[in-house]
């Protein structure tokens, strides 16, 4: 007759087996649980930079249990990152870009989402007396003319296409040594143009959100070739398997959403008196 505890030493040993063969027969896939719940998305240094997605997303992650890892980038990085597969949503703010993107077929379902506008900033005292000029175009002739030191950020962000497309309708080449490359970011190039007295193409939330720490002030605003619009665009998941669309298309649909949309519509009223973007998808 069998002991008893050898009897539970006997069960237990069973148990065991049929657990590891279980185990065996149906290995979990690596990295699935935690890959369902990651939502990778390229955007723009400005709604980084103006501090918009710490309210945002924070909102969308509690809303969907997802957790967004921002990638902050020029445009064209941004659109870059996401062919190679490395984001499944882009938010983005240059249109031609974005609509090549599209026709090359790397993206999908693109949704307006907001604007708001490129300033050109300056000194306070404005050498190049760009304050009393009409229009953009006027305000880089005038900086042109008095060869004063204008710095961009040269690294094909959605602020640098609008930068060399305004030269070009003004016809002018900016190659002289007035004209230098900063090749970073919207915040260091701010930094740096604020440091060489240099005249800059900024969108204004950045600006707005860091003036304190900048030495420069805004001297042309207004017309219609600084309007500044943002869309978002899922990543096509024909072109890559590991994108999550699912995550992609609850993003896209949060942020454009009456909810969304109200984020957007009040952030910066506070400190600023006004908001710093203002809604596309939904508007009052």
């Amino acid at each position: 007759m069998i002991q008893f505890g050898k009897l539970l030493q006997v069960i237990a040993f069973f148990c065991m087996v049929s657990v590891l063969v279980t185990a065996c027969q149906n290995p979990p896939e690596k990295g699935a649980e935690s890959a369902e719940k990651i939502l990778r998305l390229a955007t723009t240094t400005s709604t980084v930079n103006s501090g918009l997605f710490d309210v945002l997303i924070p909102v969308f992650e509690r809303k969907y249990s997802v957790k967004v890892q921002v990638f902050a980038k020029g445009t064209g990085a941004a659109l870059k990152l996401a062919s190679e597969g490395g984001a499944d949503v882009v938010l983005a703010h240059a249109r031609e870009a974005e609509d090549k993107f599209i026709a090359q077929g790397f993206g999908i379902n693109r949704r307006d989402v907001m604007y708001n506008d490129f300033v050109i900033l300056g000194p306070p005292d404005d050498p190049a007396m760009v304050k009393s000029a009409n229009s953009a175009l006027e305000a880089l002739h005038k900086i042109a003319d008095h060869k004063q030191p204008f710095l961009s950020r040269g690294d094909d962000s959605g602020t640098n296409k609008r930068e060399q497309n305004l030269w070009e309708l003004a016809g002018i080449t900016p190659h002289e040594k007035w004209y230098k490359t900063a090749r970073k970011g919207m915040l260091e190039t701010l930094r740096a143009a604020s440091a060489q007295n240099a005249y800059v193409l900024s969108d204004r939330s950045t600006f707005l959100f860091n003036q304190d720490e900048l030495d420069m002030v805004v001297l042309c605003q207004g017309d219609q070739l600084l309007f500044n619009p943002y869309g978002v665009i899922v990543v096509n998941p024909k072109k890559n398997a590991d994108v999550n669309y699912q995550a992609a298309m609850q993003f896209v649909d949060f942020i454009t959403s009456a909810e969304g949309q109200e984020i957007i519509r009040g952030y910066g009223t506070q400190r600023f008196g006004k908001a710093l973007f203002t809604p596309l998808a939904v508007t009052k």
